[in-house]
């Protein structure tokens, strides 16, 4: 077992040396926070739940032990994401989420052979606490004495220790960064491609089926540039590198390079596919072609995208490696498994060897040797094989074009009438006496959006936390369980809305009663923050991280603070989470912001068990006139995309300065001038309601 284990480091000896740009797993949209220690329960806690056996996990301990040719594995590791790093992974992938029960979006699970540990951020520490079983533990990253994963198995493993993962659904970064902490303690990491995922094995045949959902084309009213202009352009990035080709692994960087949308993922008009770029303006979309519409079709063909088969993509990145193409990858995003296929097939082609790509295809189970020996990089292959750099179609789909830029403003206006409506409908019927679920009150809401021309469905499981419910960061109500919204209720509504042009994403929190003075406090300063933010002014280049503290500024001078990022980027007529940006207090992401990126703007605060506040709009980034130009640089600020009145009842007015009125009052003054005209027509109560709350505030405070 020692000769073997030797074997095993020297296979992955070639990771050793490559760049360690590390993207934590899982971390994707707000990422986690380090809090003071007062803030947060020890590092790990087994909740308890159901009792007896989870038979899950005996399953999956089951296919561990036969693993790999049947030298079997220590601890496998289950990420949230599929084989594209998707943060809302499909049902079919959705194996974090089986095996442990937990449905948060983040969150990676690692099952030893005796011990199941669930690492997730700040945003759900109490939904996780509640759904795992007690068998599980959970590991609150970012919090004081909590490790990571790596650091965890490297010390708790046995010596000799071997770690498996699905290289499919582990970037080359997170790869490396396990290789490198495993081999320093002693222990291997073993990428399974001959087994598959140990999971499936374990789900079963009760595991949903891959997506089907039709790919329809996104109009070129809203896209703004052709497929043809876009391939042309990524074509460019992948020569002036002095590559030839370049791999697009990511869900909505393949809709957005196609102008395709679908439906595979819920509530993210995506589709399961991967893309190839080469130099010369040929690209290749790899998709299950059944789902794919002959006018989808004809759009491709007219931009000189070809289909190919999903299943072919790793074998076609092997031969493009076996004949001595330069490949660009992102290695944040791109998946081991490709990685590791195109460093084989560079390999073998170098030694004379023949190609090895069907042991590099999904699913297979053709042992020629155990399935990390198939996967590992050989000992010099061609040193210039990658062009490691991150994503170009990223960077290019998070600056939007006038079109995008404009259909994402008319979403929100859409979105505004549909609010209006719904407010007013609250407003009477929970003071008439009336109750809502929260359940119901998502039913309400998405009715109303429905009603808006261009609906396709909403951009995220809405969140409706009444109470204590609001303190639960990524709370998604359930029939079974939720609670009830009356007269008297504090409740938080996080929502979003896509549509053919465009996608939203707002919070607001209302009070339906008398608010105490916590929570007039913590909405005051939470609202304080949200100004500061949205009045900034900066060079073009900053990071979202040197602008995290001024929404946090004001809270903080209460002792307050929450346990998310500010602002994620947001994708037009896409993902209502897309990078490179962010706005956030984790200091790795260092993208510079620029003008036309769209950002949300949510500072919030969550007292456990009682309450929640957020208020979040969503914001485009534009140049502002400055009297000076330091440097020649352009200075950028914030303009309000979201449209929809601010709850004025939780305000104490002796915390805001007459500034942060006057924004309010112009913000609101914003609101009825673009969103009055629009209800032409609707029931008079609706124009109404929109007038009284975009008073000014103090009009307001009288009433």
């Amino acid at each position: 077992h020692q000769h073997q284990h030797q074997q095993q480091q020297r296979r992955l000896s070639g990771l050793r040396g490559c760049a360690d740009v590390i993207v934590a797993r899982g971390t994707k949209g707000f990422g986690p926070l380090t809090v003071t220690p007062a803030a947060v329960q020890p590092a790990e806690m087994a909740p308890s739940s159901t009792a007896g056996p989870d038979e899950r996990l005996a399953s999956l301990r089951k296919a561990m032990a036969g693993a790999d040719g049947g030298e079997g594995v220590h601890a496998f590791l289950i990420p949230t994401e599929d084989p594209h790093m998707s943060e809302y992974p499909p049902g079919c992938f959705a194996r974090r989420e089986w095996i442990s029960r937990f449905t948060g979006t983040a969150g990676t699970a690692v099952v030893t052979t005796d011990k199941a540990l669930l690492w997730t951020d700040g945003r759900y520490f109490l939904q996780a606490g509640k759904e795992l079983g007690p068998e599980w533990t959970l590991m609150k990253a970012g919090t004081p004495g909590c490790p990571d994963i790596e650091d965890w198995l490297a010390e708790h493993l046995p010596d000799g220790g071997r770690v498996g993962i699905d290289p499919f659904v582990h970037t080359v970064d997170s790869a490396r960064k396990l290789t490198s902490k495993l081999e320093a303690a002693g222990k291997s990491l073993v990428p399974l491609l001959a087994d598959g995922n140990l999971v499936d094995a374990a789900w079963g045949s009760e595991r949903p089926a891959m997506p089907m959902a039709p790919v329809r084309v996104h109009s070129d009213e809203w896209s703004g540039e052709s497929v043809a202009d876009k391939v042309k352009r990524t074509a460019a990035d992948v020569t002036r590198v002095g590559a030839d080709a370049l791999l697009v692994t990511a869900l909505d960087e393949t809709a957005w390079l196609t102008n395709l949308r679908g439906g595979d993922v819920e509530c993210n008009p995506v589709f399961v596919s991967y893309a190839i770029v080469r130099k010369d303006a040929t690209a290749s979309l790899y998709v299950d072609a059944s789902k794919v519409s002959a006018d989808a079709r004809a759009a491709l063909a007219a931009g000189g995208v070809e289909l190919a088969d999903y299943k072919a993509m790793v074998p076609d990145v092997a031969a493009l490696a076996a004949s001595g193409k330069r490949i660009v990858i992102d290695p944040s995003k791109v998946s081991f498994a490709l990685y590791c296929a195109a460093k084989e097939a560079a390999s073998a082609a170098a030694a004379g060897a023949a190609a090895t790509e069907d042991a590099c295809q999904p699913g297979s189970r053709k042992r020629r040797a155990p399935s990390h020996t198939a996967l590992a990089p050989a000992a010099g292959p061609a040193p210039k094989l990658f062009v490691e750099a991150p994503s170009t179609v990223n960077a290019a789909k998070a600056l939007k074009n006038a079109r995008e830029m404009a259909g994402m403003r008319e979403a929100h206006l859409r979105d505004a009438v549909a609010f209006v409506d719904f407010f007013c409908y609250m407003e009477g019927h929970l003071g008439s006496g009336g109750t809502l679920t929260e359940v119901e009150v998502d039913e309400q809401l998405t009715k109303r959006r429905a009603a808006q021309p261009g609906f396709i469905g909403a951009a995220f499981p809405t969140i409706a936390g009444a109470g204590a419910n609001g303190a639960i960061i990524h709370y998604r109500p359930m029939p079974d369980s939720c609670l009830t919204v009356d007269g008297g209720t504090m409740l938080l509504l996080d929502s979003g809305g896509q549509y053919d042009c465009g996608t939203t994403d707002i919070t607001r929190t209302m009070h339906y009663g008398q608010p105490t003075e916590l929570q007039k406090t913590a909405y005051t300063r939470v609202l304080q923050g949200h100004i500061a933010l949205d009045t900034a002014t900066f060079p073009e280049g900053t990071p979202g991280c040197a602008l995290d503290v001024l929404a946090r500024a004001a809270l903080w001078k209460e002792g307050l603070n929450y346990r998310h990022g500010t602002g994620h980027g947001v994708g037009a007529a896409l993902n209502v989470h897309e990078g490179p940006q962010s706005i956030s207090a984790r200091f790795g992401n260092t993208t510079g912001l620029q003008a036309r990126m769209v950002c949300s703007n949510e500072p919030g605060y969550y007292e456990d068990g009682s309450f929640g506040v957020r208020i979040e709009n969503l914001v485009e980034l534009a140049e502002v006139d400055t009297p000076y130009r330091f440097g020649g640089t352009p200075y950028l600020g914030f303009k309000a995309m979201t449209l929809v009145p601010i709850s004025t009842k939780l305000i104490k007015r002796e915390l805001l300065s007459d500034a942060e009125v006057s924004w309010l009052d112009a913000y609101h003054a914003q609101v009825w001038e673009s969103v009055s005209p629009r209800l032409e027509g609707k029931p008079a109560e609706q124009l109404e309601w929109l007038r009284r709350n975009t008073r000014p505030l103090n009009e307001q405070l009288k009433a």
